[in-house]
């Protein structure tokens, strides 16, 4: 089952539009379960519920064989702490999805680092999900020593800017 997630506070019809045209049209083959958000697109070809309790959520993340989501911190977090392969589709600034193009930014460097597939527009999806299931993440290596020098590092410049 891949389970798809488009977080918490907007709905991304793109994305889920997608997926539901790839499952109508036998690309994507697995049953897929989707949290589409509110007042959002209704998929014809797979269940898709507005939201789910964290419970819930954090169920059909451990079920899942694989992960289609928007390009949240959230769900790649938990992807990687779950080992399940991620394709991720950020939202982008010029469809309205969001305020910038943070995602865009976030979803290059996970890519980089081989922890998770990304489609930038909704017609590289198809390719990129014939790819997913074979795919395998690569385990994220967490480093706090390297986080707290580093906002450590940014403190000492703010305060040696003010001086």
């Amino acid at each position: 089952m891949i389970f798809l997630t488009v977080g918490t506070q907007f709905p991304f019809d793109r994305l889920v539009k997608t997926v539901d045209d790839l499952v109508a049209a036998g690309v994507i083959q697995d049953e897929v379960f989707a949290q589409v958000g509110d007042d959002a697109y209704q998929p014809r070809s797979f269940t898709g519920v507005a939201s789910l309790d964290k419970k819930t959520f954090d169920e059909y993340i451990h079920k899942a064989s694989a992960i289609i989501s928007h390009a949240g911190m959230g769900t790649i977090t938990m992807a990687l702490d779950t080992g399940k392969p991620l394709l991720a589709m950020p939202r982008l600034k010029r469809y309205g999805e969001v305020v910038n193009d943070h995602q865009v930014a976030i979803a290059r460097k996970f890519e980089q680092l081989g922890h998770l597939l990304v489609a930038y527009e909704a017609g590289e999806l198809a390719g990129k999900v014939t790819l997913l299931k074979d795919f395998k993440p690569k385990p994220r290596q967490v480093q706090p020593e390297t986080v707290a020098r580093r906002i450590a590092e940014f403190l000492d410049g703010l305060s040696a800017g003010s001086a």
